[in-house]
């Protein structure tokens, strides 16, 4: 239990570190706001002295109360602890200990690593079944009252951000904080769904219980069978099925070759696979 919370902190962490190098290092020096609090800190920082480490903490202390006022307490301790690490980590890297920043000037450039890296940790964040906070808690709200999909709410106000720096600064900052906007959300996707990968399997086979065996002594996992009956041959069959990591794949198709050659395998794509062994039902959604 111990080495899995640690576990998950330090990936919360170096989660944190990565989105903070891609904010200060890319696109705050530029005004690139992609969405998420650190989008609206860099708006208002154009009105105002305050150090946008500074206002991210303001920003976020009045969602998270908001939150708790309005929505409930459905922010775990994780996502407090990582929202308000990567607000410590931006003032740090930008005023207390200053990293390199990209001058290159070419905004094309700043948005596509600056996008890719802060990208990068947000997915490792988010992989922990935590939170960095921000907009995330409006399109919670949103979702609550208005019964819009959390992912159509949170593009809908990143994209009210982006538009806000075009015209606060200028309608290409504000064109490239929108292709930020939409690059950010399929990388994220893309890297969650690779560090994430499962897939379900069927196979057909009359050699079903060496399988099985295989599988839950050897792989230690469940299986599953379904009652099936072959068209032309008239017969009854066990189907296993069974819920895998990608990776767990080619140990079960490497066994089938020689426990049975000719069995016949379905692999479906899962988006999501919870119960003992994958994601505990109680730490999701």
């Amino acid at each position: 239990m111990f080495k899995q919370r640690f576990r998950e902190y330090l990936l919360s962490t170096i989660g944190a570190v990565l989105t903070a190098v891609g904010l200060v290092s890319f696109l705050i020096p530029h005004n690139i706001a992609c969405g998420g609090a650190s989008g609206i800190a860099i708006v208002l920082s154009s009105f105002t002295n305050v150090p946008i480490g500074i206002l991210l903490y303001i920003i976020n202390g009045i969602l998270f109360l908001v939150s708790l006022l309005v929505v409930g307490k459905e922010f775990g301790i994780r996502s407090i602890y990582s929202t308000f690490l990567l607000n410590f980590l931006i003032d740090f890297f930008d005023r207390i200990m200053p990293i390199p920043t990209y001058t290159g000037g070419d905004l094309f450039l700043t948005v596509f690593f600056g996008v890719a890296i802060s990208a990068v940790g947000m997915a490792i964040t988010f992989s922990q079944n935590s939170s960095t906070g921000g907009t995330d808690i409006l399109a919670r709200i949103f979702n609550k009252y208005f019964s819009t999909p959390m992912g159509v709410s949170l593009l809908l106000i990143d994209l009210m951000v982006g538009l806000a720096a075009g015209v606060t600064f200028n309608p290409t900052i504000g064109m490239y904080s929108i292709v930020g906007v939409i690059f950010n959300g399929l990388t994220i996707d893309y890297i969650l769904k690779m560090i994430d990968n499962h897939i379900t399997l069927t196979i057909i086979s009359d050699k079903e219980k060496e399988i099985v065996d295989f599988i839950t002594n050897k792989l230690q996992r469940g299986a599953s069978f379904i009652k099936g009956e072959g068209v032309y041959t008239a017969t009854e069959k066990n189907l296993v099925y069974v819920a895998l990591k990608r990776k767990e794949m080619g140990e079960i198709v490497r066994q089938l070759r020689t426990i049975d050659p000719k069995a016949f395998i379905i692999a479906h794509e899962a988006s999501h696979v919870i119960g003992e062994g994958f994601k505990n039902i109680t730490k999701i959604f």
